[in-house]
């Protein structure tokens, strides 16, 4: 899943982009209120990790102007402020959940995950789909029971495709939910990791509508 960070603080920036990598996000680091509604009006984003001290723009009020917008992504407010009617203002703005600074890196990630999960409408933490079971907490897949190994990007693809079963994603909209800014993409980079997966689960596993993208359908084949 793609996260915007907006935090500017670099030390702390710097070791969200690590903790979230680790953990198979893939992150965007924006220091600024107006930065952060640039990234928003340009990039798709599975959730945002938003302080609320920023320069520029304050993290209410980029909060508040999104939702004024209609814009319903899943935003969890990260601050050093910690009073109730702290909490109060940030979640009646908007947020959809709240951590005070400092914070264990492995809730700050489980946090996500579960805005994720509320956001798709789902109950369960792992995706299931076509015999593929993903558990983006203990980051393992298997596929009709048996174990299967992938490596990072492997896994980030599979999951994009299982939250998007039934519909065709173009290769630009794969390349964007697999890289963040910071990344070097090759020229078929997403090619070579769709032949991975085939190879792993099956060639039926992810179709090629020509012209158009790739499909994971919703039921095996």
């Amino acid at each position: 899943m793609r996260v915007l960070v907006v935090e500017d603080d670099s030390l702390l920036g710097d070791a969200l982009q690590v903790g979230l990598r680790q953990a198979g996000f893939v992150p965007d680091w924006i220091t600024d209120g107006i930065g952060a509604e640039h990234a928003l009006a340009t990039t798709e984003y599975g959730a945002m990790v938003l302080d609320i001290g920023l320069p520029r723009r304050s993290g209410l009020e980029v909060l508040a102007r999104m939702r004024a917008a209609g814009n319903r992504l899943p935003v969890l407010i990260l601050t050093a402020r910690d009073t109730v009617g702290d909490r109060i203002a940030g979640l009646d703005a908007g947020a959809d959940d709240y951590l005070v600074k400092p914070f264990a890196m492995g809730e700050l990630t489980a946090r996500l995950r579960a805005l994720a999960r509320r956001s798709e409408g789902r109950s369960q933490p792992a995706l299931q789909v076509a015999g593929v079971t993903l558990d983006p907490a203990a980051h393992t897949v298997s596929f009709e029971g048996a174990p299967i190994e992938l490596s990072a990007k492997e896994f980030t693809l599979l999951r994009v495709f299982m939250q998007n079963a039934g519909r065709v994603l173009s290769r630009a909209q794969l390349e964007e939910q697999l890289y963040g800014w910071d990344d070097e993409t090759g020229s078929n980079t997403v090619e070579v990791f769709i032949h991975h997966l085939r190879r792993k689960f099956g060639r039926d596993l992810i179709r090629t509508v020509r012209g158009v993208g790739y499909l994971m359908p919703r039921e095996s084949a």
